[in-house]
């Protein structure tokens, strides 16, 4: 294989679980936070991870960085495995792989200047001098709709807005390939949510970045996405492109997501098909085997509590986890 067929990122069967010990006498668990998903991404593409609070995707996202340690499974960056080599050895593949945070507050040290936090890893990576270090603050703080005058202020002097853009200065200022999005946009006021969006679509074009991109608001990640993949405990219930998922949705779980998403027009919106999910949502924590879904879907069978469901094919592009299409 050619490395132009190599995907940007690989990420085969990824597991991190996290232990829930809790007094002297009581047994070791494990709360299975992502539970050997896989999937790839492609230079300049965007994948979108959605679902439920507690579904896995941010979890998903700080383990891509390594921020957590996996507890199982291989990460393949431009090809070479990541997800279990040393720290020292990872120092050299973190300027190509960075992360936006959620909250563009509390992701900022409020005792630092735009200057500062913009420039920390340029200085903690040493890739140039004092002064081509000021000179790429500058170029980076315009390129994100900020003025010079800006770096010398602190995070508490700007909006979440701004706040945000910092934030991605500082995503950039390593030329990465792979930028990491945990929910960019959540804690921004909606009118302000789409012109980050729009920002990282001029950037992805500018600079041939690739997103993985984590987020609640459904129809946001239709508009800036490529493909998506929908989780579910841990699970990944399906995968295809965005305007496939969207209007042929397969999963009980996909299909009852996108029913929830609001309709701007009246008219559609009381015609909807609204499917409200009955049943308890199941513990991560050591879950029983079959599928994670079981508890809630409607067409639940005898096999979905025995056995976990693969993600298999139903289209080009598209796989589902279910077994009414076994």
């Amino acid at each position: 294989m050619s490395n132009q067929d190599v995907p940007l990122l690989e990420v085969k069967n990824l597991k991190k679980y996290f232990s829930s010990k809790s007094g002297l006498f009581k047994k070791k668990r494990y709360l299975h936070a992502v539970d050997d998903i896989s999937f790839t991404l492609n230079k300049g593409e965007t994948l979108g991870l959605v679902g439920e609070s507690g579904c896995g995707k941010s979890t998903t996202g700080y383990s891509l960085v390594r921020l957590f340690d996996i507890t199982g499974g291989e990460i393949y960056f431009k090809g070479n495995e990541i997800g279990n080599i040393e720290e020292k050895e990872m120092k050299k593949y973190r300027p190509k792989i960075q992360m936006i945070f959620q909250d563009p507050f509390s992701s900022l040290n409020p005792r630092m200047t735009v200057s500062d936090i913009v420039s920390e890893p340029l200085f903690i990576h040493r890739t140039m001098t004092t002064a081509e270090i000021n000179k790429r603050v500058k170029d980076l703080l315009s390129l994100v709709g900020l003025s010079s005058y800006h770096a010398d202020r602190f995070p508490h002097e700007f909006s979440g807005g701004q706040r945000q853009r910092i934030g991605i200065a500082r995503a950039l200022a390593l030329n990465p390939d792979l930028i990491v999005c945990d929910e960019p946009i959540s804690a921004l006021d909606v009118s302000i949510q789409a012109q980050i969006v729009n920002l990282l679509q001029d950037l992805q074009k500018e600079l041939g970045l690739s997103y993985i991109f984590i987020a609640h608001d459904l129809s946001m990640v239709k508009y800036i996405s490529d493909r998506i993949c929908v989780m579910y405990l841990g699970k990944i219930m399906e995968i295809a492109d965005a305007s496939d998922l969207y209007n042929n949705p397969q999963h009980p779980y996909t299909k009852a997501l996108l029913s929830a998403v609001p309709e701007i027009n009246i008219d559609k919106e009381k015609l909807k098909n609204r499917i409200i999910l009955e049943g308890s949502v199941p513990t991560p924590i050591d879950p029983l085997p079959g599928c994670r879904f079981a508890s809630r879907c409607p067409f639940v069978m005898d096999i979905c509590k025995k056995k976990t469901p693969e993600l298999i094919s139903v289209g080009e592009g598209h796989q589902t986890a279910c077994f009414l299409y076994k």
